[in-house]
């Protein structure tokens, strides 16, 4: 019987939320939904380049999102998950995969409130090997050989195996 190399074990790394709207009012509706789903305050993120197409400057808040790591992450997935009747091969990328959420009523745990409205938000979800810290330290940072790196089926087993979502 040959043991499995626990550095190979893929695991989550982050899963972050994001909501974005230059509006103001919708904005404050997205901190309003993305809090009750994560259950923890979200940051409001700033526009970086000007856009003005779009009357967008540098320093502008454009949206909101919520980091959510640990155990706490995959409960949340989870739950979004169940909303989500199936993922495109194409939402799936080597180590994360990216996806929208049109209605957070789609969310079978997450009533509808009227004074919300309907509102949408993206979901990433970035997975990890341990060692793979090397790559993101201050000091003596390297880079990961390509036989530890994950790949895009890699990602997909994972979500099919973990969660049990169907990928067409």
């Amino acid at each position: 019987m040959k043991k499995e190399n626990v550095m190979r074990n893929i695991e989550i790394d982050s899963v972050v939320l994001h909501c974005s709207t230059a509006d103001k009012e919708k904005l404050n509706k997205c901190m309003k939904l993305l809090e009750e789903i994560a259950k923890q305050k979200p940051v409001i993120t700033l526009a970086k380049k000007r856009v003005a197409a779009w009357k967008i400057r540098p320093g502008i808040p454009v949206g909101c999102k919520v980091t959510l790591r640990g155990k706490k992450a995959e409960e949340i997935l989870r739950v979004i998950l169940e909303g989500v009747k199936e993922l495109s091969e194409k939402q799936f990328n080597p180590g994360f995969l990216t996806f929208g959420i049109k209605e957070y009523i789609q969310i079978p745990s997450v009533p509808y409130k009227r004074e919300l409205g309907i509102l949408g938000f993206d979901v990433a979800v970035t997975l990890k090997r341990k060692g793979f810290r090397v790559k993101k330290r201050k000091i003596k940072r390297s880079k990961i050989g390509s036989s530890h790196r994950i790949s895009k089926e890699e990602t997909i087993k994972f979500f099919k195996d973990k969660f049990n979502v169907s990928v067409r």
